[in-house]
């Protein structure tokens, strides 16, 4: 890890000699991945991203990737947020499960989509990104289904979340990221967003009139901040600690394993309001066209170690949520847990937003998570 970058190559050796058209040698599939920069992104937590190295060069007649040189070298990274947890436990299953066909070389340099984690999903449609774990907020602009796990206070809970990845919705949801040219292969997980302050205790609505809050690049976060009679205001996470160090805006929102690791509480957030108003599922996927051109084999060993990464970074992250909490309140920050009724006022405050968005994201989709959440009760 260096300035919260993480990069690595993915090399996909297949020995089974594709190149003997040309060179009578093993063919080799390199692709670059990357963690985007927390610290020049307009959304948070980065996502982990897989590209082709630049000096790769795809042959006519075979479809796939032969590597440049230098496209094996391999370094480890400091593992400290959920992404980089994913894909470092991804590439161990990979190299581990494929006796080396397939191996994730992670190193640090360099960077993808030009900042814009928003055009992540664009990318991985053109081809310019090969493999991701990204965010489902990154990816709802292009994919509206996703837009389900940002409608404020609808999850209330760890288990209506596994109850709506793993059910009906889970099955609806991957369908919409495949008709958009994207194949998704597990879930992963952020966690729950939390919200923080320079001002004072917020433990109801009325507590965040006129505050200015940095949200990310959503618009149904906008929304939901607006209901609430907060001033929320878009900016990178570049400009987000500075601003909040001057105190241009006075508060943010993230999941724990954020406020943490970027000690939000060093630029004056000295007070967190646990309200779960969100999730933040994370999406093991690939692009369509390289996904068609691996052989079965591969494709089984891809998805069943993204499902097994997926599964051991959720639990990781939720256990390691109370060691965050008590850490975060060791360092003095004023924690404020909601009672039920105080919760109950957010909820109401928020249900425009589920009026105006409902019909965004689909009624069939928000009616099977419903169900879902019924019946994990």
């Amino acid at each position: 890890m260096r300035d919260g970058v993480l990069h690595a190559y993915l090399n996909v050796v297949n020995n089974k000699a594709l190149w003997h058209l040309e060179k009578m040698e093993p063919a080799r599939q390199s692709i670059t991945a990357t963690r985007i920069p927390r610290t020049r992104h307009a959304n948070d937590p980065p996502p982990f991203t897989i590209r082709r190295h630049p000096g790769w060069r795809r042959p006519p007649d075979l479809g796939i990737d032969r590597p440049g040189p230098g496209a094996f070298r391999f370094h480890r990274v400091v593992r400290r947020l959920s992404l980089g947890q994913a894909a470092q436990k991804w590439a161990e299953l990979v190299e581990e499960r494929s006796d080396g066909e397939l191996t994730l070389r992670v190193y640090p340099n360099a960077q993808l989509v030009s900042g814009d984690q928003t055009q992540e999903f664009s990318a991985m449609r053109s081809g310019l990104i090969d493999l991701a774990v990204g965010s489902t907020i990154n990816w709802s602009p292009q994919v509206p289904a996703l837009n389900l796990f940002s409608l404020p206070f609808l999850l209330p809970d760890a288990e209506a979340v596994d109850a709506v990845t793993g059910g009906e919705t889970g099955e609806m949801i991957f369908s919409a990221i495949e008709d958009k040219g994207v194949v998704p292969l597990a879930w992963g997980e952020n966690g729950f967003r939390q919200l923080s302050n320079s001002s004072g205790t917020i433990d109801e609505p009325a507590d965040l009139e006129g505050l200015k809050i940095r949200v990310v690049g959503s618009p149904l976060f906008q929304d939901t901040f607006t209901a609430l009679g907060a001033n929320p205001t878009q900016m990178s996470w570049a400009d987000a600690k500075p601003a909040l160090t001057t105190g241009a805006v006075d508060g943010q929102e993230n999941p724990l394993s954020v406020f943490d690791v970027a000690r939000i509480d060093q630029v004056g957030q000295t007070h967190l309001t646990l309200w779960n108003y969100m999730n933040d599922p994370l999406v093991f996927a690939a692009n369509r066209q390289v996904w068609g051109s691996l052989s079965e084999s591969q494709r089984e060993m891809l998805r069943e170690t993204a499902v097994e990464a997926g599964a051991w970074e959720i639990a990781k992250t939720r256990e390691e949520e109370a060691a965050r909490l008590e850490a975060i309140r060791e360092r003095g920050v004023n924690v404020t847990e909601l009672s039920e009724a105080q919760h109950q006022a957010f909820v109401e405050a928020t249900e425009s937003v589920h009026d105006k968005w409902v019909p965004r994201i689909g009624e069939e989709i928000v009616e099977a998570a419903r169900r879902d959440i019924d019946a994990s009760e």
